[in-house]
């Protein structure tokens, strides 16, 4: 899909282009938020602008895309898109703003680069753009059609049923859909977006995993509450935990999500960190529904017994499920846990099948290492899924 003449273009600027995507994406992103404010009321998450997440996965994404096409250009590599489209969608992106995006993106690296962009190279950037972003508003396009929704409006109110506190700092909320109206489908694993209007007015957007069965009328999100540890606090999960109680409304996207369970009988490896239990528990309750056979492993790390969010859950579904079973890691008192152990989890002390499907779900130094840890353990590269909560910087390092 990428001409030949623009493929070697690309190949031989993609060195400078590369280097210094940091700052072109930088001052992108500034230009774009000067020119059309309207963007940071509801679309972009300002607590990643603020810690550069969202730059540097966009520099990724980038540098991950062009790589793909001079690998391969005779295709478009749009399997690689398939998270961000999920992501755009959950937002309520629109085709419109590529053209948007195109206009400041490309004005930052005449900027930044000058000279070195003469009119040839700037076209073949140009042309590697909107592969971009034809692939991606064609997969928007049809995930709105599927999710059933306008694209660009997600949206639907969602009534609070219940609050549970389910450790110091983490609460779910029980949800059923404010117009009584059938639940739109899920599947398990998927997020939703949830949209919140704080004290300045501006409204933001987060996304949480669904932490109940895909099926049912009654949806639950669990939510952590993020402190700063030197950093701002996050704004949307301390006002969740603030301010929401039963009877509230809020309001939530259909639910979007690239990995998903699979439906094969193969055996399931569930390995979760922290907060990143939700969508395994999504899961469980998934197979607990639908009386699955399908042998399952549950593996999950913690501070201790009393921050593992969902715990007693996970222990009944998997006490459900006839051939399954889970084994905690808890850097602090593992004794309060019957079975459990005490440390940092370590996959080479079990037997996981080699034809397991594995997921991961928890921080990005977790994953990788027990990604890692996977693989030594024979189990394929092609089997091992993950999901990360917020932008997905692991396509930002070429060697994860």
């Amino acid at each position: 899909m990428l001409s030949a003449e623009s493929a070697s273009l690309i190949r031989a600027t993609l060195p400078a282009v590369g280097g210094a995507l940091d700052e072109i994406t930088t001052r992108f992103y500034a230009t774009m938020f000067a020119g059309h404010p309207e963007l940071l009321d509801g679309m972009f998450n300002r607590g990643n602008q603020a810690s550069g997440a969202q730059r540097r996965a966009l520099a990724g994404s980038i540098a991950a895309f062009a790589g793909a096409l001079l690998a391969d250009p005779g295709t478009r590599p749009d399997t690689l898109l398939a998270r961000i489209a999920h992501k755009h969608v959950a937002v309520g992106v629109t085709e419109d703003q590529y053209t948007i995006v195109h206009k400041y993106l490309f004005a930052a690296i005449a900027d930044v680069l000058g000279d070195a962009i003469t009119p040839d190279v700037a076209g073949a950037w140009d042309e590697v753009y909107w592969l971009m972003a034809g692939a991606l508003i064609a997969q928007e396009a049809r995930l709105y059609l599927e999710a059933q929704v306008r694209p660009g409006h997600p949206w639907r109110q969602w009534t609070v049923v219940e609050r549970r506190q389910e450790t110091d700092d983490t609460v779910s909320f029980l949800l059923r859909p404010a117009d009584d109206a059938p639940a739109p489908r899920a599947r398990a694993v998927q997020y939703v977006s949830v949209r919140v209007r704080m004290p300045d007015g501006v409204h933001q957007l987060r996304q949480y995993s669904l932490s109940s069965a895909p099926g049912d009328r009654t949806r639950r999100i669990t939510v952590k509450r993020v402190t700063g540890q030197g950093a701002p606090d996050g704004e949307v999960s301390s006002l969740l935990h603030r301010t929401v109680e039963a009877g509230d409304e809020l309001t939530l996207s259909a639910p979007f999500g690239d990995i998903v369970l699979d439906d094969a009988d193969t055996p399931l490896v569930l390995v979760s960190a922290g907060i990143g239990c939700t969508p395994m528990v999504s899961m469980l309750e998934h197979l607990a529904s639908t009386a699955s056979t399908r042998p399952v492993t549950v593996l999950h790390a913690d501070r201790s017994p009393a921050d593992h969010a969902l715990r007693a859950d996970t222990r009944r579904l998997v006490g459900t499920l006839p051939d399954a079973r889970a084994t905690f890691w808890y850097e602090h008192d593992a004794t309060e846990e019957p079975g459990s152990r005490t440390g940092l989890m370590n996959l080479g002390t079990l037997e996981l099948p080699a034809d397991a499907s594995v997921y991961l779900c928890g921080p990005l130094p977790f994953m990788r290492e027990v990604r890692a840890q996977s693989l030594r353990g024979g189990i394929p590269a092609r089997n091992i899924r993950y999901e990360v909560f917020g932008p997905d910087l692991w396509l930002a390092d070429a060697t994860a």
